[in-house]
Order: C-alpha cells, then sequence, then structure tokens
C-alpha cells in the first residue's frame, strides 16, 4: 500500500492573528486527525518529529522510501498586505511530474470544501525546501492565510473536515478507495467492506501482491496457490488482500470469496 512522510509545519513562531495558536499548533491537530483515515484508508505513514528543524524533517523524509511527501502549512500575507489576502495553494517542484499530479488531484478535491474555491491554486516553485530538497514527490499546501480573521477562523471551524479531505485526495491520487472509519451506515462513503475470507485459485504459481492496482506496479508479496486470504473491496479489477501481515491489491480472477 501507499506510503507518506507526513510533515505538518514546525512553525511555532507563526501566530494567528488572534494568537489563539501557532501555524505549528493547528497545523498538527490537522494531522492528528488525518491519522484514523489514513489507517482505514491503508495508507502508512511516518510523521515529522515536531520538534526538528526542517532540515531534519527534510532528512528524515529522505531515509525512507516514501510515495508522497505531504507537508501541511498554513499562509501570511507580506507586510504591506496584512489580514488582506485569502486562498489556498499547493505547491510542487517545477520539474516533477508526480508531485504536479498529487498537487492537482489534492487541490481539486480541496475546493469541494474551501468556502472560496476560485482561491484554490497549484503552484510551481523551484524555492520551497519541503518541495525541492525532498527525494519522493513532494506538495506543499498552504491551507489558507491565517493573519486573516476569515481564513483562520475557517481552518479552526474544519479541522476535521480538512483531515478528511487530505486523505480522500490522497486516495484518489493513489487510486485506492478511501475509508471512513467514522462511518457504519448501509449507503455510507466507506467502501471498505470486509469479507469473511477468501481462497487463492490460481492455477499454479503464486498470486502477486502488489502496491498499487496496476500489473506493472511493484511485488510486495506473494500468496501459494490454495492459501486463505482476508480480502477487502474491489477498485476496479483488484482486491485489496491482507495476508501473512502484507495489505496490498491481488487481481479479482485469483481470489474466490466466500
Amino acid at each position: 500500500m501507499p506510503s507518506i512522510f507526513l510533515s505538518p509545519s514546525l512553525q511555532d513562531f507563526n501566530n494567528y492573528y488572534d494568537n489563539s495558536g501557532s501555524e505549528k499548533y493547528y497545523m498538527n491537530l490537522i494531522a492528528d486527525e488525518m491519522v484514523p483515515y489514513l489507517e482505514a484508508t491503508g495508507i502508512t505513514f511516518t510523521r515529522n518529529n515536531p520538534n526538528a528543524t526542517l532540515s531534519q524533517a527534510i532528512r528524515d523524509s529522505n531515509a525512507g522510501n516514501y510515495d508522497l511527501h505531504f507537508a501541511i502549512h498554513s499562509n501570511a500575507s507580506p507586510d504591506y498586505l496584512k489580514g488582506e489576502l485569502t486562498g489556498t495553494d499547493f505547491y510542487y517542484f517545477t520539474r516533477s511530474t508526480r508531485g504536479k499530479e498529487a498537487a492537482t488531484v489534492l487541490a481539486d478535491n480541496y475546493m469541494s470544501i474551501y468556502y472560496d474555491p476560485d482561491k484554490v491554486s497549484i503552484m510551481p516553485t523551484t524555492s520551497l525546501a519541503e518541495v525541492t530538497r525532498t527525494t519522493a514527490p513532494s506538495v506543499l499546501v498552504e491551507t489558507a492565510y491565517h493573519d486573516n480573521p476569515e481564513d483562520a477562523e475557517w481552518i479552526k471551524d474544519n479541522i476535521s473536515a480538512i483531515a478528511r479531505n487530505f486523505v480522500q485526495g490522497l486516495a484518489e491520487y493513489f487510486q485506492i478507495p478511501f475509508v471512513d472509519p467514522y462511518d457504519n451506515s448501509e449507503n455510507g462513503s466507506s467502501e471498505y467492506e470486509i469479507s469473511t475470507n477468501a481462497t487463492v485459485i490460481t492455477q499454479r504459481d503464486n498470486l502477486n501482491i502488489r502496491r498499487y492496482p496496476d500489473i506493472n506496479s511493484q511485488i510486495i508479496g506473494q500468496i501459494p496457490k490454495g492459501a486463505r486470504v482476508r480480502a477487502y473491496c474491489l477498485t476496479g479489477e483488484w482486491y485489496i488482500v491482507e495476508y501473512n501481515g502484507t495489505l496490498g491489491f491481488s487481481y479479482y480472477e485469483y481470489i474466490a470469496l466466500d
């Protein structure tokens, strides 16, 4: 399953307009709220050390093998426009195709919750360290302007909604089903319904477990013919399966549900 480095702001010195908290404080609240959605959706993550420097966070990210570095910030206007700007920017490295793709998906999804969707933008950059110095494709989001009362209050009132929206966007980017762990309704948004059990029905060979639902995706495990597995929802022509602690995608024709 996909893996991200989750990097909420380390900037404790950037206070909100009303001194109710810092950028670091509120962005970590969003990251906290993302955790149940990430775990339910099957996106593994490593979170930055809140006491680290930016350079250390980048080194920690580069020390792993992540599919995306996702940095979460809130913005501030230059002094001559203090309190006047609103909006959201999703930054990606100018030469990163995958970074641009992730930023586009996340921004398009964010428009559904931000109160002024015309002010949600994707922005190429060659200057932001968390975008230019990370090994993994990277997106840095400025969720809104914390020096603007309307934007700042919107952030504070929508911590959970922002977190949920970010994980929805990540699931769409990774092409996996989004799972809402809080939705138990029959017609709810959760698409992660557990089957009883399933059996691998290959003719001869082991069944591959792949990182993504794609025949060219990395093989992260194998299941012997006849083995019993846990099978989850069908996404396209691929089941999410779990075998011996490995969670990934296997082709539907070789999975027989009980």
